[in-house]
């Protein structure tokens, strides 16, 4: 891989760039590099407890500029699939945060919050709101013949002490309860990285997926037929890429070290232009 020839970085935000409310080493240092050599960049997140607003403002408060278009969440490619994929009669329950659904309601799909006769899907997203009257609601629409829908198959979501349930492990007690399999939206299907194509202009050659999950982030990149890069700041180790069905194409400490090796990359290039 030529990190030289890399215009377009999309970047997981949870485990890559910051875990809570502490940016990672390098992370403020590669955006603004990227900036100054021309390069753009997106932030893809599987992270449907926030919207775009929630995300923007945080980065602001960890002192990272950021403007709205350069993010690009599981909302949107979920929004991007209920409009290409569903029916626009289908009638929704969620199971998700309050911005979740204000996302969905606003882009004009029909919501309920009670398991009424009229709901034909379960849309699950990463509730950090998540109740027992939410999963036992769910499951009876399940259980009815709803249709099994999820943002991300993320296990787990990283913090400062481990990590904690997200969507996936709320779809596999769902999975347990009701023998029912869901249709995951988000990374590793490459809908986003398509989104940041149609956005930036740019194409596969040019672009690099950087992540910390080898089965959303690498694999998403790996379905893109992209360049993937994984940092070990989150939930993948070295041993897990050795073994992975969607090997990672450079892995990296942390963002610094992947800032050294695409400084020394254009440098080198530099030198033999």
């Amino acid at each position: 891989m030529d990190l030289s020839q890399k215009k377009l970085f999309l970047l997981d935000l949870d485990g890559t760039l910051y875990l809570e409310e502490t940016l990672l080493p390098g992370a403020a240092e590669f955006l603004e590099y990227v900036r100054s050599r021309g390069g753009c960049y997106r932030f893809l997140t599987n992270n449907s407890s926030r919207g775009v607003d929630a995300g923007l403002e945080k980065m602001h408060r960890l002192g990272v500029p950021a403007v709205p278009e350069e993010f690009l969440t599981a909302v949107e490619a979920t929004i991007h699939y209920l409009r290409t994929v569903r029916s626009p009669n289908d009638i929704y329950y969620a199971v998700g945060t309050a911005s979740f659904c204000r996302q969905l309601a606003q882009a004009g799909f029909s919501l309920r919050d009670t398991p009424t006769e009229d709901v034909t899907a379960v849309l699950v997203g990463y509730d950090t709101t998540l109740t027992y009257e939410k999963v036992q609601d769910a499951c009876r629409l399940l259980c009815r013949g709803a249709d099994f829908l999820a943002t991300n198959p993320d296990l787990a979501c990283p913090t400062l002490f481990g990590f904690v349930p997200d969507c996936g492990s709320i779809c596999a007690m769902l999975e347990n309860a009701c023998s029912r399999k869901p249709v995951f939206i988000g990374k590793p299907d490459p809908t986003m990285i398509h989104l940041a194509w149609a956005q930036t202009g740019y194409g596969p050659a040019e672009t690099l997926m950087v992540g910390d999950r080898l089965y959303t982030d690498i694999a998403c990149g790996v379905h893109a037929g992209v360049d993937t890069a994984l940092v070990l700041t989150g939930e993948a180790t070295a041993a897990d890429a050795a073994v992975s069905d969607t090997p990672p194409t450079a892995i990296y400490e942390n963002m610094a070290q992947l800032l050294a090796a695409l400084r020394q990359a254009d440098h080198e290039k530099g030198e033999t232009a």
